[in-house]
């Protein structure tokens, strides 16, 4: 379920730096299937795990839902009658995602919030798909306790996340890694460059221990990784 305009976004020089606007959101499928690796399959994964624990009445939200894809596609996929949110602060993403529901028919609240103020409802899972990584790290940890405050007992938080890596040469080259997955995905060393220009302190990602140790003292019980590819890895928090 791809957007079919092409991510030519960062083909020139941006004067600001990076933000969900018209234009990311008009080629945001098409930017997330060719920047972050993986990214169909861990979908996938996230869905398959919340289809192993449906039943009816229980409750999805996801944050930083930009054009619903990750909801349409659980929609899709569940066959029992869950209940489906989506949380985000674009309303150029909710303009796209809203047209995407009504085009498949799929009974989905999603909602205009910030993600720091907005008071969460009771959840059975939450998701979240490359969303922290935005969140100020001043932030970033109030957000995670009222995530682990707003889920039932035996709840989870299931979330991906870009990495950094403690270890500055592998740092280095898990980096370079992943600008050659870039390149055979189509962009050039140009528009990889204007990205990283335009995402410097918009996108500050965490290692792995400083995920999970956010996870754990906003209360969480148990913490596990279920995929990494080079400094992409998803996430599952449970609540017990």
């Amino acid at each position: 379920m791809n957007n079919n305009k092409k991510d030519n976004v960062f083909e020139s020089s941006l004067d600001k730096k990076f933000e969900f606007d018209e234009s990311v959101a008009t080629v945001f499928d098409d930017m997330l299937s060719r920047s972050v690796p993986f990214y169909d399959e861990v979908q996938k994964l996230i869905i398959s795990f919340i289809l192993q624990n449906q039943k009816d009445g229980k409750r999805v939200l996801d944050l930083g839902s930009s054009t619903a894809r990750f909801l349409i596609d659980l929609h899709l996929a569940m066959s029992s009658n869950m209940h489906l949110k989506g949380l985000d602060n674009s309303e150029a993403m909710l303009k796209q995602a809203k047209a995407k529901c009504k085009a498949y028919g799929a009974d989905i609240e999603l909602i205009l919030a910030d993600l720091i103020t907005y008071n969460f409802d009771t959840q059975d899972f939450i998701t979240s798909n490359y969303t922290l990584q935005f969140i100020r790290p001043i932030e970033r940890a109030n957000l995670v306790k009222k995530i682990y405050d707003s889920l039932q007992q035996d709840g989870y938080f299931i979330f991906s996340e870009k990495v950094v890596f403690e270890e500055k040469k592998i740092d280095k080259t898990m980096i370079d890694i992943y600008y050659n997955f870039k390149k055979a995905q189509g962009y050039s060393v140009y528009e990889i460059s204007n990205k990283r220009e335009a995402l410097e302190n918009v996108l500050v990602p965490y290692t792995i221990k400083e995920n999970i140790k956010l996870c754990m003292d906003a209360g969480f019980d148990d913490v596990t990784t279920i995929f990494q590819w080079a400094n992409f890895v998803t996430f599952v928090a449970q609540k017990k």
